[in-house]
């Protein structure tokens, strides 16, 4: 697949911990400042489509979801705790002059459960 690079926002646009959504065309994308650079990656929590931007939590490069406490750690893009049953799914992304660019050649989607199945996770019992 062919990279299609835009523009997003620049460095300053996203403070140092924190989260913000921005629109690339036809979707959403999350750009999450974890002070040790930038992480970008579909908006939603992968496990019950719970909006990061407003419930996510970044904090010393660790991003949780305030619905059900999933953690990722942003810095080696992996799940940061043993009831995170799905890492994030990350798009690339590069700085050039203080310009966040990322690729959005496809949009990143995770396969959720079917509807009535959302929460009857065996953590929560």
């Amino acid at each position: 697949m062919v990279s299609k690079w835009i523009k997003v926002c620049e460095l300053e646009d996203v403070p140092e911990n924190n989260i913000k959504k921005f629109s690339v065309g036809d979707f959403d994308i999350v750009l999450a400042n974890y002070g040790e650079g930038l992480r970008a990656f579909p908006p939603v929590c992968p496990h019950m489509r719970e909006p990061l931007d407003v419930s996510g939590l970044l904090d010393q490069g660790i991003l949780t979801c305030g619905k059900h406490v999933w953690q990722w750690d942003l810095r080696e893009c992996t799940k940061a705790s043993s009831m995170t049953e799905e890492n994030l799914l990350f798009y690339e992304l590069k700085e050039e002059n203080g310009d966040i660019f990322v690729d959005v050649s496809e949009q990143l989607s995770y396969a959720w459960e079917e509807e009535e199945e959302l929460d009857d996770d065996d953590f929560f019992g």
